[in-house]
Parts: structure tokens; C-alpha cells; sequence
């Protein structure tokens, strides 16, 4: 019944006329450059509050044209091409990471049908049966940008950001992908419309609350920020990728940055927060009053910003882990933890559609999750060095390469030299002796 009326749902995306195709994406284009300027300022303000500064006040009312006050500035600034660059797939890397993150709100629904001047459309481009899918497509996508300008910048510092991006991409839409799979188990539809459809009672962020923390952990991995800033950490790799960019290039990274931000944030909010529907008790006022017309933005975008203060909280608080910790996460932590939840997630969807009473299913959760309790407890922990006595610190001999040197921590000085006079020699001693002695 659900793929059916899928079905249905997105054959109907195709009887809109050529200029309400060319608004939507007109409105989509404009919407990523508004929400990038908006979160700029956003950021700003809400991480000097948290370090009792003002932040931007000067640009605009309250500092709000700051962040469009920098891009006119990157534009005009002088565009620099380094010698040893490849130029070509330097010059293109830019347009390879920022063209993909505009595509991905083309398939998210922000809201029912509306009225365009007199025409009934919906608050979307389009959709597809995968569309779910293709959205992680594009986002992988974005990616080689940043790996094409750390190796054609032809310097160290961004070819080991441009590594650090790809490892981490690959390893968390990983995990990213596998958050959504118990989405698609319940829903039973890979298409976004279809998913905020069957999200209608109870959204999915409560039932499937695990996946949904999964998702917001690897989100912010997907799109290289605080704390997982790996790939352009200033105390390791100057600037990584982005080291030898500037002007117009530089501010294109910037911009692709912060539209991925809204992507993922856009696409939590549909698989998991209920998409453009209001948050209950107002969904159920007035039999929906506030799920129809241009209401639903409303709350879309509500949810949308109150994920991207996530991200900026989580830059305010928390420090950069270590590279090796980071990968330690991912692959040690959040993919069992993923795949345990899976296959908790199709048991849970077998025995509703098998119709097992819910004492049943609580019973047989129960006791599979004491089994992973005692099999925890079970394993043995490894066995901690057994502590020796320091060894005696070896003698050191701060003259011994001819240069004073001083002590490491450790070590001690030898005892003193005796001062030995060459043969022939006289030192100022034995002269003030014989000067006393003719005296």
C-alpha cells in the first residue's frame, strides 16, 4: 500500500509547467546562498555569546550583513595560483565541491501543496523511488573537490587535508547510510515525500531514536566540522585542503561548507523529525490546521536552524579529537553499534508484521539485550603491563658534542671535569703565586 502510494506521489511531480520548474529552482538557489549568509552571522553571534564576546555589530542592523560584507571582500581580494599547482583541476576543485551540495534540497519536500500563482504544486522539485540514495550519491560527490585541490595545490599541508577528507567521508557515510536503513524498514519507501508521509503519527527520531543518534554523529563528520575538523585542523595542517586558496576559489569551499551543513541538517529533519509537519500539540489543532499551506515551511526551517545550532554548539564546547581517535570511533564504535541496531530494527519489524504481541517482543528484547550484557562482561579485559622499577638515569655529559647542552628529564649530570694544564701552560693561579712569592 505504501509503495503504491508512493507511486502516485512522485508520477504527480511530472504535470508542473516549465516556469514553476524554473521558480523551484530558482527559490532552491537562492535559499542555499540566504541560509549560507544566515548561518554565517548565526554562528558567529551564538559561539560569542558562549565566550562572553558580542560578536559581529558594525555590518547591518546587530551585525546581520557581516557575513555578506566577507564574501564581497573574498571576491575582489587577489586570486593566487601557486607555481608548482596543476592549474586546471586546481581551478575546477572549487566547482566540484560547491555545485553537488546545491542539488540535494531538489528532492527534499518542504511542504504540501500550495498555490503558485494559481497553480497546485508541491514544495518540491522533484522525487524519485531512491531518492533517499541519491542524496548520499551527491554528497559523496563533494568530496573529490576537496581531494583535488589538497593534490593539485602541489603543497604537504593540503594533500594531507585532501587525504584526511576522504578517509573520513568514506567513513562515515558509512555509517551515515546505515542509520538510514531502519528508516527504510519502517517506512518501507526509499522516497523523501513518502517518508514524511508514514512519519504522520509518530516521527522516527522517537522510535528509532538510536539511528537518529547515529546520524547526527556522523553528520558532522560527513561535513568536517568542530569536533571532527580533521582535514583543515589550523594546529596540525595550516588550513589543510584549503592552504594555497584564496579570493573567489577560497570563498566557494566556504560556501559548499555551509550549504552541506543545510543539506544534512534538511535531511534529518525529513527522515527523522517529521519533515514540514508541525510538532504536536499544534499538528493537532483544528484537524491539521498547521500542515497545510505555506505553515509547514515554518516549522521545516525551525527545525532545520535548531540543527544547525547542534553544529555550533558542538563547536563551542567540545575540542578536536585525534585523528587516530576519531577513526577509532567510527570503525570500533558507531559501525557494530549500527549494524547491532539493524538487525534489532528487523526483528522489531518482523514481529509487528507477524502480529507478536508486544509483551512477547518485549520479553524477547529484554532477554537478547542481557545476552549482549553478560557476553560484554563476559570478555576478558586485557591485561595491564605489570609496572618495573625505573632504571638508574644513565650519566649525562652536558659538554659531550663540544657544545653545552641542556639536561633531558631523566637525566643527571656526570661529576664534574678535573681541569687539566697542558704541558708548558701557566694559569693565572700559579702566576699570582710566583708574582707573591718575588714580592
Amino acid at each position: 500500500m505504501a509503495a503504491e502510494t508512493t507511486g502516485d506521489e512522485i508520477a504527480g511531480f511530472g504535470n508542473d509547467p516549465w516556469w514553476i520548474i524554473a521558480i523551484k529552482c530558482l527559490a532552491i538557489f537562492v535559499l542555499c546562498v540566504v541560509l549560507t549568509l544566515f548561518n554565517i552571522v548565526f554562528e558567529r553571534k551564538v559561539v560569542a555569546r558562549m565566550q562572553h564576546r558580542l560578536g559581529p555589530n558594525r555590518t547591518g542592523p546587530f551585525g546581520s550583513l557581516q557575513s555578506l560584507a566577507d564574501g564581497v571582500k573574498l571576491m575582489f581580494k587577489e586570486d593566487i595560483i601557486p607555481k608548482a599547482a596543476d592549474k586546471i583541476v586546481y581551478i575546477a576543485a572549487p566547482l566540484v565541491a560547491v555545485i553537488p551540495s546545491f542539488l540535494i534540497l531538489s528532492v527534499i519536500p518542504l511542504g504540501p501543496e500550495v498555490s503558485i500563482f494559481g497553480h497546485e504544486t508541491r514544495l518540491q522539485l522533484t522525487d524519485m523511488p531512491v531518492a533517499v540514495l541519491f542524496t548520499l550519491a551527491i554528497a559523496s560527490v563533494g568530496v573529490y573537490g576537496l581531494m583535488m585541490a589538497g593534490w593539485s595545490s602541489g603543497s604537504t599541508y593540503p594533500l594531507l587535508g585532501g587525504l584526511r577528507s576522504t578517509a573520513q567521508v568514506i567513513s562515515y557515510e558509512l555509517v551515515m547510510g546505515l542509520s538510514f536503513v531502519g528508516v527504510f524498514l519502517f517506512a518501507g519507501t526509499m522516497s523523501t515525500s513518502g517518508i514524511v508521509a508514514e512519519q504522520e503519527r509518530l516521527w522516527y527520531g522517537i522510535i528509532l531514536l538510536p539511528s537518529f543518534i547515529i546520524y547526527l554523529i556522523a553528520m558532522v563528520g560527513e561535513t568536517n566540522r568542530a569536533p571532527f575538523d580533521l582535514p583543515e585542523a589550523e594546529g596540525e595542517l595550516v588550513a589543510g585542503w584549503g592552504t594555497e586558496y584564496s579570493s573567489i576559489k577560497y570563498a566557494m569551499f566556504f560556501l559548499a561548507e555551509y550549504i552541506n551543513m543545510v543539506n544534512v541538517s534538511a535531511i534529518a529533519t525529513t527522515l527523522f523529525l517529521g519533515g514540514w509537519r508541525a510538532p504536536w500539540p499544534l499538528s493537532a489543532i483544528n484537524d491539521g490546521m498547521f500542515n497545510t499551506g505555506w505553515w509547514p515551511l515554518l516549522w521545516f526551517f525551525a527545525k532545520v536552524i535548531l540543527l544547525i545550532f547542534v553544529f555550533i554548539w558542538l563547536r563551542g564546547t567540545l575540542p578536536r579529537l585525534r585523528y587516530d581517535q576519531f577513526m577509532h570511533f567510527c570503525w570500533k564504535v558507531l559501525l557494530p553499534v549500527s549494524l547491532v541496531w539493524i538487525v534489532a530494527v528487523a526483528g522489531m519489524r518482523l514481529a509487528f508484521n507477524e502480529g507478536i504481541e508486544r509483551n512477547q517482543i518485549l520479553l524477547y528484547g529484554g532477554i537478547a539485550v542481557a545476552v549482549l550484557l553478560i557476553g560484554s562482561l563476559l570478555i576478558p579485559e586485557k591485561k595491564q603491563p605489570e609496572e618495573t622499577e625505573p632504571a638508574e638515569p644513565a650519566p649525562f655529559d652536558a659538554f659531550a658534542g663540544g657544545h653545552p647542552v641542556p639536561p633531558m628529564p631523566g637525566q643527571e649530570f656526570v661529576a664534574a671535569r678535573i681541569p687539566v694544564t697542558p704541558t708548558g701552560a701557566t694559569t693565572k693561579t700559579d702566576e699570582r703565586t710566583e708574582e707573591s712569592s718575588r714580592a
